[in-house]
């Protein structure tokens, strides 16, 4: 199944970034402030604060108000049909490394 629709069009444009995959490397390993995502970038607040709203009309995170906090948590959910998809490639890749392989030890004999 292709992921399709606007949805999926969100999670492959917030995936795209370098900064962003970052990002959802940061969130996996725990919930972040905006303040605590910017510490560790060289990037001013509002540019993460870009990148996070991003992620989140992807669906790919889901914020939560502290206070005057916005606490940023990973949601992974919707990668799985992006995985899904990908993984169809797989049967594609492995004939294809199997059939050099064959070559390169054919010419080695």
């Amino acid at each position: 199944m292709t992921p399709s629709g606007p949805q999926a069009d969100e999670i492959f444009r917030a995936i795209a970034d370098p900064t962003r995959r970052a990002i959802l490397d940061l969130l996996a390993e725990r919930d972040l402030s905006v303040g605590d995502v910017a510490e560790r970038f060289d990037m001013t607040r509002p540019a993460v604060a870009k990148h996070l709203k991003v992620l989140s009309d992807g669906g790919l995170i889901a914020v939560e108000v502290r206070g005057r906090q916005r606490i940023n948590r990973l949601n992974a959910a919707p990668l799985a049909d992006v995985v899904g998809w990908l993984n169809r490639f797989e049967g594609f890749w492995n004939d294809k490394l199997n059939t050099l392989k064959q070559e390169v030890e054919r010419k080695h004999d």
